[in-house]
């Protein structure tokens, strides 16, 4: 059953249903309900897998991508051409820069130009590609959400399998669907297949999840590398003025170049990873961030504030990492005070954020930054306001100095009064986090849970 209604920032498939997953824990990539994952799928990390399964998915993928080539240049062009824009986009798996989840196909040009390298091209019309990516270094218009779309359609079948496994495996609920275009091997052609999914809570389209060793932020074979550091640099091309369009038109008169970069990334591919949904940064970055923020000044001037606010932001984003994955920032008004707030996924992966979950409603957590020398009742007020309407009743402001006693014993009444929990964490408390993280003994969110746990000491019974 879907959780009880309540104002989620960039909500996840799992928050949906109140599953506590940290993204960590989980081999697929947790899909956004209202915008792309900004990753893509690159057929390259199939290509150089040494998973027997991945490796014969792209060998299957490419025996077909070929025979479609060379079919349409065997009187099956339009037909060819249909199947091509179909398989363009994949809304299904949610991966790219929409905002919406859903994107729009190549046209008919662009299909057929890519169709006719396989009659331009010599190689291509006796062997075939080697890599689905090289139609890129040929073709405007192919870039890397393109490639990945058309390797997600080629292996949507093994893809919904995938799903169904790890949807049963978490308990994620699964509704009877049809998913349309799925790649036929057997036939070339696509179908649409009766089947379970977990579907979008709003849509009810179909939603795929992916390997999250799948994922790339650009294609291991990509055309921005090559613009960048393979164009010809001989005499010849001295007074050349290299754009994407004449790069385009040399590659499919010199062919002979993209192999050579083909081959050499090939050779390279132990270089080649996957790039994780969020990775901690080493820790002597965490070191100075931790003093960047302490030689900031309290307040305003010279962006003071600005400046503390990304650095906490950065700092804790990681800190907390993989207990609790980062949602996002956002500005909030209140009594004409713009107040930056950082969100996190409340993942309840440990018994503390079990307990803050069960107790304060706190699927999110939110995350006060005040950048200034004394917090003051109304800073309190600010946040109070905030999770009553939102985040459940639970709230951290992330500030200098020790609270006051008295703006504590106003967090007390707080609590006495309304069940909630609002702790201050300050510059002693960030760096105290930064040595957990260094000694790797103990998580750095165990200080959150300190602070938690110092505050309750003070509360009545």
């Amino acid at each position: 059953m879907p959780f009880k209604a309540m104002a989620i920032v960039r909500p996840r498939l799992t928050e949906h249903y109140g599953l506590s997953l940290a993204q960590a824990t989980v081999p697929f990539a947790i899909p956004f309900l209202d915008e792309d994952l900004p990753l893509y799928v690159d057929p390259f990390l199939l290509w150089k897998s040494p998973s027997q399964q991945d490796y014969s998915l792209h060998a299957s993928m490419i025996q077909s991508f070929n025979r479609l080539g060379l079919e349409a240049n065997k009187g099956k062009l339009d037909e060819v051409t249909a199947l091509f824009i179909q398989m363009s986009e994949c809304d299904e798996v949610g991966l790219g820069s929409s905002a919406t989840r859903i994107g729009k196909r190549i046209g008919k040009n662009t299909a057929e130009q890519i169709l006719q390298l396989f009659a331009r091209i010599p190689r291509y019309a006796s062997g075939g590609m080697g890599h689905l990516e090289e139609t890129q270094l040929f073709i405007d218009g192919l870039s890397k959400d393109r490639i990945s779309d058309f390797t997600c359609n080629f292996v949507k079948s093994f893809l919904i399998d995938f799903t169904i496994e790890e949807c049963e495996r978490v308990c994620l609920p699964l509704t009877d669907v049809t998913v349309p275009n799925v790649f036929d091997a057997r036939t070339h052609s696509l179908v649409g297949i009766k089947t379970k999914l977990p579907v979008h809570p709003t849509t009810a389209r179909p939603i795929i999840l992916v390997p999250k060793r799948w994922l790339r932020l650009a294609p291991w074979i990509s055309f921005d590398e090559y613009f960048k550091s393979y164009i010809p640099k001989d005499e010849r091309f001295n007074e050349v003025v290299w754009d994407r369009v004449n790069l385009l038109s040399y590659n499919r008169d010199n062919w002979g170049a993209v192999e050579e970069y083909v081959k050499l990334k090939e050779r390279t591919a132990a270089d080649c990873s996957n790039d994780p949904l969020f990775k901690q940064i080493p820790l002597i970055s965490a070191q100075r961030k931790l003093a960047e923020i302490q030689k900031l000044p309290s307040g305003k001037n010279d962006n003071a504030d600005k400046k503390y606010e990304d650095a906490v932001t950065a700092l804790l984003a990681n800190m907390f990492y993989p207990q609790l994955d980062f949602a996002d920032t956002q500005v909030r008004t209140d009594s004409g005070a713009q107040i930056r707030d950082l969100i996190f996924y409340n993942n309840r992966e440990v018994e503390f954020l079990s307990d803050i979950e069960k107790q304060f409603e706190s699927r999110q957590l939110v995350m006060e930054l005040k950048n200034v020398a004394k917090i003051e009742r109304e800073h309190i007020n600010q946040l109070h306001r905030y999770l009553g309407n939102e985040f459940g009743r639970f709230g951290v402001i992330v500030t200098r100095n020790p609270l006051p006693r008295s703006i504590r014993k106003n967090t007390v009444d707080l609590w006495s009064g309304k069940r909630v929990a609002i702790l201050p964490i300050t510059d002693a408390d960030l760096a105290l986090m930064v040595a957990l993280f260094e000694q790797k003994k103990r998580p750095p969110l165990d200080v959150l849970k300190r602070a938690y746990l110092q505050f309750i000491k003070e509360c009545p019974v």
